[in-house]
């Protein structure tokens, strides 16, 4: 019979509830691809800090309900309409807490498992990431589209995932940064930003399985999962996914590290307009397309949150919600929202047009804080 604490709690955009002895946070808002609002961000701080003590609770399952998306990122909308009515409190309370749920994911005290099906962008990375940290799993499936693309909108990796990014290997996490660009199963493992892989198929299963044996402490649910997730994603023939299987992290490693482990921006964009490798020349040409059609701005700002990330997840945080302040009040997200996103004319008129021309000075400047130590509203995070 069910106790009061592991009643379902549902709502329209989230549900948590416990079963056998594990904590389900189930993302419920299909149309917008599970895009996380300030509601749904509440619900699930509300059940980690729940199931944080509780010695009945012995591990964390995130996962949607709905396979198209494990999360494709913030509620871009609700901080565009803020922004535009110079709202600055309620998009401070939406940053503001969505880190802070991101910290808590990160230094949660229970493994944390998150099931990274279909899209995972933005702040799907930061409600999914930090399960390494946990002692949980982040696992990919087949159809995982994972990216952060926020230069394509004028905005920047936020969400602690500049930590992420830093750790990656050579020059990949720069390379992510900058362009955006999306990779699938095989690629996040590569990167080190996946644990492990399980076809789509399996999931239920494991949901089953999961529901079903008895567990006694961690290392059992842990193991139940690892008797169904794989370490490596199994081959993906070229085309199958898109372009990063035609060309994966790994055959581009060597021209990635060639040119993003250059200094600023517009030395990578110079090397990659001078490569000339048979082969590479191509890989190089269509990534400076895609940067041509990126904010300057938000490239060079991207690249220096990267940079910056070698601290602990708390100053990152810190760090992204001073660049949102400074991103709406001096950077180009409330056109890169419009021209991708509400008017979907594709055609944004970013502050600062050339990548050649962001200099040193307009991105120091983005990082200077709104608060003080003392007043900064994510002074409390540790670690």
């Amino acid at each position: 019979m069910s106790t009061p604490e592991s009643m379902p709690v549902a709502s329209n955009e989230v549900r948590t509830r416990v079963e056998n002895r594990i904590g389900y946070i189930e993302l419920n808002r299909p149309q917008a691809l599970n895009a996380l609002s300030l509601p749904m961000i509440r619900a699930m701080q509300a059940a980690l800090d729940g199931w944080r003590r509780d010695p009945q609770v012995l591990a964390v399952v995130a996962r949607s309900l709905h396979p198209r998306a494990f999360c494709a990122g913030g509620d871009v909308r609700f901080f565009y309409e803020a922004g535009r009515r110079g709202n600055v409190a309620a998009r401070d309370a939406f940053f503001t807490e969505e880190y802070a749920l991101d910290h808590a994911i990160f230094t949660y005290a229970k493994p944390y498992i998150a099931l990274m099906e279909g899209v995972v962008m933005g702040g799907g990375m930061g409600i999914s990431q930090g399960a390494h940290r946990t002692g949980g799993l982040r696992i990919v499936c087949e159809t995982t589209k994972m990216a952060m693309p926020e230069t394509r909108i004028g905005l920047f990796p936020d969400v602690g995932a500049g930590w992420f990014l830093a750790r990656t290997p050579g020059a990949i996490g720069r390379y992510l940064a900058v362009t955006g660009a999306t990779i699938g199963a095989a690629d996040a493992l590569y990167a080190g930003l996946a644990d492990a892989y399980l076809d789509t198929s399996a999931i239920e299963s494991l949901i089953e399985a999961l529901g079903s044996q008895p567990f006694s402490d961690t290392r059992d649910v842990l193991a139940c999962v690892e008797r169904f997730a794989s370490h490596a994603a199994p081959p993906v023939e070229a085309g199958a996914a898109g372009r990063s299987a035609a060309l994966p992290l790994a055959v581009a490693r060597t021209w990635i590290d060639r040119h993003f482990a250059q200094p600023d921006v517009a030395a990578i964009l110079a090397s990659l307009e001078a490569e000339t490798e048979a082969g590479a020349r191509e890989w190089a040409q269509e990534t400076v397309r895609v940067m041509r059609e990126r904010s300057p701005l938000s490239m060079a700002v991207s690249l220096e949150v990267v940079a910056r990330a070698e601290g602990p997840m708390s100053d990152c945080l810190r760090r992204d919600l001073d660049l949102t302040r400074s991103i709406f009040d001096h950077g180009d997200v409330i056109e890169g929202v419009r021209a991708r996103i509400i008017d979907k004319d594709d055609r944004p008129a970013w502050r600062i047009a050339r990548i050649e021309d962001v200099t040193r000075a307009e991105v120091e400047h983005m990082f200077v804080s709104a608060w003080t130590p003392d007043t900064h509203p994510l002074r409390h995070l540790l670690g």
